[in-house]
This record gives C-alpha cells, sequence and structure tokens, in this order.
C-alpha cells in the first residue's frame, strides 16, 4: 500500500478542509470533489472529524479501491458512489452507537469497523471475517492509516469467544440470524447494532421482542436515496 495517514499539509484545499494530494492514487483528479462530499457529508450528520481524519477517511477510500481486485474487496468501483454507499453509509451510524469496546461481525472489507475506528480512536474495535484475504487487507491498512485501536481477526464468529459492549454488523441479511450468532458475544448490558436497508418486519419483531428491547432507528444518508436504518437491541433483564 502507499502513503501514510499521518502526512498532513494544506496543498490542495476543498470545501471545508485542505487535502494534500501525496499518497493518493486511485482517486486522482476526483480528490477535491470527493473530499468536499465526505466535508458537506459530516457537517450534516453532525459529526465532529478533524481534517486528519477527514483525510484518513479519503485514503481507506483510496485503497479500498486500489486493491479491491486483488482482495475482492467490493462491487462498487466508481469512486463516488464507494464513498457515498460505503464511508458515508457508515458514518450514519456514528453519533447512534452506544459507548465501549466494539466488535463487527462479517466485516468483509472494514466496514463500518474501520470508518469507527477512524472516527472515534478511543474506542477498541475489533473487525472479523472468516475471509482471510479481506482480514490482510484490513490489517495492512490498519497499519497504514495508524489505526492503533483496531484489532482484525479471522475467523468465524462460533469460534471466537470473546467479550463486547457493543456488537455490529452490516453483512446479515437476517436480523434474527444475526441475534443468535452476535449475542453470545455481548457483555453484559451490552448491546446488538444491526445496519439494515429496510426496517425489520413484524415477524422479526415479534420473535425477538420476548428477550429484547428493540429500537428501530431511521438514518438520514446525505446524498443516497436508498432505505437505511440501524437496529439496536439490549437484552431484557428478566
Amino acid at each position: 500500500m502507499s502513503a501514510s495517514a499521518k502526512t498532513f499539509s494544506s496543498s490542495a484545499k476543498t470545501g471545508n478542509i485542505h487535502i494534500d494530494p501525496t499518497g493518493f492514487v486511485k482517486l486522482g483528479s476526483q480528490l477535491p470533489a470527493l473530499a468536499n462530499t465526505l466535508s458537506q457529508a459530516i457537517d450534516t450528520l453532525s459529526l465532529s472529524l478533524s481534517d486528519t481524519q477527514q483525510r484518513t477517511l479519503l485514503l481507506y477510500l483510496d485503497q479500498l479501491l486500489l486493491w479491491n481486485k486483488a482482495y475482492n474487496l467490493t462491487a462498487i468501483t466508481d469512486p463516488k458512489e464507494a464513498l457515498i454507499k460505503h464511508v458515508i453509509d457508515c458514518l450514519a451510524i456514528i453519533t447512534h452507537l452506544p459507548s465501549g469496546s466494539l466488535l463487527d461481525i462479517g466485516t468483509g472489507a472494514g466496514l463500518p469497523a474501520v470508518i469507527i475506528a477512524i472516527c472515534q480512536p478511543e474506542r477498541q474495535c475489533t473487525a472479523l471475517d472468516s475471509n482471510q484475504k479481506k482480514i490482510r487487507f484490513i490489517k495492512q491498512i490498519s497499519s497504514e492509516l495508524g489505526l492503533t485501536n483496531m484489532q482484525p481477526i479471522a475467523s468465524r464468529i462460533e469460534a471466537h469467544e470473546a467479550s463486547y459492549d457493543v456488537v455490529t454488523s452490516r453483512a446479515f441479511a437476517s436480523l434474527i440470524d444475526f441475534v443468535n450468532v452476535a449475542h453470545p458475544r455481548l457483555a453484559d448490558g451490552g448491546y446488538l447494532c444491526a445496519m439494515k436497508g429496510k426496517a425489520p418486519s413484524d415477524e422479526e419483531l415479534q420473535a425477538l421482542e420476548s428477550d429484547w428491547q428493540i429500537k428501530t432507528i431511521k438514518l438520514n444518508v446525505p446524498q443516497l436515496h436508498d432505505s437505511r436504518h440501524l437496529i439496536e437491541l439490549s437484552y431484557k433483564n428478566v
């Protein structure tokens, strides 16, 4: 991988931030426009991210696209589409996440784990996936970006034994399946947080509500017109 996220200067002004183009490979001439789109989204989402954090998010996007073919990371190859559907989509959950250590199940290319780790350096994040190649990518990008709070692990969730305050996932089609595999990894008083497109069906909610307190949060993802929700579940101590 190329470039370090630690390098920062004000050689190119874009929106409210100054982006040093050094080290960017795939974004190229699109960097100023993408930086502006990202900055506007951050403002819309009421996030407080430094210029360095915003540059780090763009470097992650650049490396995601650069190494996509080698690691089979995403079907999206257009930089602006990838920025919106991957980076900004994950940014939309940041203000809604409970505090504490976090496990991201089926993390793939590190979504949302890497995005959370960049935005919340005080939070310890574990990215879990059974795909060795994708975990290798996360290890490389975490080192490149200086993410000391990121621990990538290649494993199936059933073989992982640690417990966490928050367990996230962006990959599970079924909310019930996510709850079934995730709840053994949840610390006492912890939260399951599932990123979903559509809100859960009545059938899914009815199957879970006897044991779980469920909160459905409708997300507003800037420049994304598709439906997005975050489902927060906490275990009922009854």
